[in-house]
């Protein structure tokens, strides 16, 4: 039974996905945008995390291969989530990133794999990001994000915290922070004549936040929604991840 809600859930975020509306508004990094050189660095640095990633969702579907619906879950919220589109009031525009829910899960590096999944099929099928801007792309959702989140989250529940409240400042954190790197990436590529990378940044950084900060909210709040659902369902699952403490 517990399997079945979950597939349905799965069935559900896919779903939604295929009703959004398909406006053209820019996405992360788009193709081309960040010189070759940064483009290579960011990918230097998150191919470790792949690697990483790929062997600690081994390791877990191995010790328990039940688990590989609640993978493709988080893999599927992620997808919808960071493919929301919502315009800011600045011109540009934001999204929520999704791999919270996954992170808490999985460890932040099985979501740098996860995550990075969903970034090659946003290029290439909505053409939201791009191939050449994936490390960096990369960088900032599927592996600061994730850590961002897996740390707050673990911090907060050593400190005794409730659980929707880890699981609320861990996903909204790790939104927030996502686009903070975000801002970083563009700020190092581009710095301002007058001011350089620190003026960039603020710019890059005042760009996003009117509208990061509710979306960041509201990620969080969804994120707890999805956990409570997966507490009720899944309960056993979640034990095994060490999301719920184990009984006895």
């Amino acid at each position: 039974m517990k399997n079945k809600k979950t597939v349905l859930m799965f069935i559900y975020l896919l779903g939604v996905m295929l009703i959004l509306p398909a406006n053209a508004y820019a996405m992360h990094i788009m193709e081309g945008f960040l010189p070759m050189s940064w483009a290579g660095l960011w990918f230097a640095l998150t191919i470790p995390c792949w690697y990483m990633g790929l062997r600690s969702i081994q390791k877990t579907i191995h010790i328990n291969p039940s688990l590989k619906m609640l993978l493709a879950l988080a893999g599927a919220f992620a997808f919808v989530l960071s493919s929301l589109k919502i315009p800011s009031v600045t011109g540009s525009c934001s999204h929520p990133t999704g791999v919270g829910l996954g992170a808490i899960m999985f460890g932040p590096m099985a979501m740098a794999v996860l995550g990075s999944i969903v970034l090659i099929f946003q290029a290439v099928l909505l053409a939201h990001g791009g191939i050449t801007t994936l490390g960096a792309n990369a960088f900032s959702m599927a592996v600061v994000g994730p850590i961002v989140t897996y740390a707050v989250y673990r911090m907060t529940k050593r400190l005794g915290v409730p659980l929707w409240l880890s699981v609320f400042l861990a996903a909204a954190l790790g939104n927030v922070l996502t686009y903070v790197s975000t801002s970083v990436q563009l700020a190092l590529a581009f710095p301002a004549e007058a001011g350089g990378v620190m003026a960039s940044l603020a710019k890059f950084m005042g760009v996003f936040a009117i509208t990061q900060i509710p979306l960041a909210v509201s990620e969080g709040i969804l994120t707890v929604i999805v956990i409570n659902i997966l507490t009720a369902y899944n309960k056993q699952e979640l034990r095994e991840l060490s999301v719920l403490a184990k009984e006895g």
